[in-house]
């Protein structure tokens, strides 16, 4: 995996990969170039068997401020979408790759860095975090952030935060939601990574095998979803990790798991 990253400091101590937002002077502002070696680095986890979990943190006091507005001043419409496509491709690549990615929020998180937050399949924040979608204060509505945002929060919660650009804390965004956990700052790093090392002992190919079909199945009505998720499920539980995962249950021993 590349580690000579502009915008990016990346650690790895297996089974975790800690992807830190390396921009503070910017508030960490999603920049097409850092937008780019975050969809880089994503790839290269996504390969790596070894990973299983991933961190994605931010240095400084911000962990996003959303997408680099110098960036979106006197600019084309080809260049307007450039930028909204490769944040699409980033946003979409975050939830496809195998492994689970938690955010670890120590900062505000506003429009796409709010984005960016319920996206990830899981956040732990500090208490003194902030969220908001306050594009609508400047002209420009987040409806990229609000496919996110939408999916995480619900209808209501999202068109609030949407429609007045007003910032939520962080434990109203646990109970919308939004992140699941809200920790002193000086605990952060230790309950987000024993939320990542919990799901790294799982077998991988039944937590990438989980993840998928929770991302498939969550916008399909239910008789489709369940007829769906009954094949993946019959699938999966042909698995040899699934039929370890049994025996050893069975035999009361800790699984052995091999990834098939």
């Amino acid at each position: 995996m590349k580690s000579n990253y502009d915008y990016l400091l990346v650690e790895t101590d297996a089974p975790i990969s800690i992807v830190t937002l390396n921009r503070p002077d910017r508030r960490n502002a999603l920049s097409l170039a850092l937008m780019q070696e975050l969809i880089s680095c994503l790839r290269s986890i996504g390969e790596t068997s070894d990973i299983r979990a991933v961190i994605l943190a931010a240095e400084g006091p911000a962990f996003s401020a959303g997408h680099d507005l110098a960036e979106l001043r006197d600019r084309s419409i080809n260049d307007y979408r450039r930028v909204f496509d490769v944040c699409t491709e980033l946003m979409t690549l975050i939830q496809s790759i195998p492994q689970p990615v938690i955010a670890e929020v120590q900062g505000v998180a506003t429009a796409a860095g709010c984005q960016l937050v319920a996206t990830c399949d899981m956040a732990v924040a500090v208490e003194e975090a902030r969220f908001a979608t306050p594009g609508v204060r400047i002209g420009l509505f987040c409806t990229t952030p609000m496919v996110a945002l939408t999916r995480a929060v619900g209808r209501k919660r999202a068109l609030e935060m949407l429609m007045t650009g007003k910032p939520i804390d962080a434990r109203t965004a646990m109970e919308w939601g939004l992140v699941n956990h809200v920790v002193a700052a000086e605990r952060l790093r230790e309950e987000t990574r024993a939320l990542a090392l919990q799901v790294a002992e799982a077998s991988p190919l039944t937590v990438s095998i989980g993840k998928q079909a929770f991302y498939a199945q969550i916008d399909m009505d239910q008789p489709k979803a369940y007829a769906y998720a009954k094949e993946i499920m019959s699938m999966n539980a042909m698995a040899e990790d699934a039929q370890e995962g049994m025996g050893a249950f069975l035999e009361k021993r800790k699984p052995s798991w091999c990834g098939r």
